[in-house]
């Protein structure tokens, strides 16, 4: 599989989105919840923290609750067939809102576990990666933004020719939080600051029992998952 370096232009832009929801019941119609997110870029590798900039408000009649998650999804293709495993990587909760409350989150911070790379070009098995920033609604569907991401293995370089272009590209407008992301972002902390030995060790014990369609995979691909999780990154100067 091949590094994926995050400090390409496609990586460094700005995720956003806005949505709208109008609660029912019956005859009746209470006023609308909203929620507008934003991350500073797309790429990030393990160990780092995911600035979320937020605005939600609670027009409704009921208590709601913000929310945030990072999921991953895996899909595995063999032999004509595909099976997907969708797992929760990370996750956080805001403060509750009552109605005609509005939450803020000014760059509020979901830290991403050591977890294995994005596979985007692979026949065999993709790996891909989501933020999903939404409201949980009592007695209604949750409404939800899902914000894109890439985990990469080549780390955010801070300094040299790329940062302008960081720069520029969080430099995004976001009038409607009244809030200016930072102009320059922290390198990520060390793999020996993620991982411990024994974190490394424990994640090579041996897998259960697999099904059918594992057994057609040619290769161990859940292993590789897993052991793929504490291997540390290369360093930039490497690549």
């Amino acid at each position: 599989f091949e590094h994926i370096d995050i400090n390409t232009p496609s990586l460094l832009s700005p995720q956003a989105g806005t949505k709208e929801k109008t609660l029912c019941c019956w005859f009746c119609t209470s006023g609308p919840i909203s929620l507008s997110a934003k991350i500073e870029r797309k790429g990030y590798t393990p160990g780092e923290s995911i600035q979320i900039f937020a605005e939600i408000e609670n027009c409704s009649s009921r208590v709601v609750v913000p929310k945030a998650a990072i999921y991953q999804t895996q899909a595995f293709y063999a032999k004509g067939k595909m099976k997907e495993v969708k797992q929760l990587v990370a996750n956080l909760r805001g403060e509750s809102l009552s109605s005609g409350k509005t939450e803020t989150w000014n760059g509020k911070q979901l830290k991403i576990p050591p977890v294995s790379p994005s596979i985007l070009d692979c026949s065999i098995i993709r790996v891909e990666y989501s933020l999903m920033v939404y409201v949980d609604i009592p007695g209604a569907m949750d409404l939800f933004l899902n914000l894109p991401l890439v985990i990469g293995t080549i780390p955010l370089h801070p300094f040299g020719s790329r940062t302008s272009s960081v720069s520029s590209q969080c430099s995004m407008n976001v009038n409607w939080l009244g809030l200016t992301l930072p102009e320059r972002p922290e390198a990520p902390p060390s793999y020996a600051e993620v991982v411990t030995e024994e974190q490394r060790q424990s994640s090579l014990a041996p897998l259960g029992a697999c099904d059918d369609f594992e057994r057609s995979l040619p290769g161990p691909l859940f292993a590789y998952i897993q052991e793929f999780r504490f291997l540390p990154p290369p360093l930039y100067s490497e690549v």
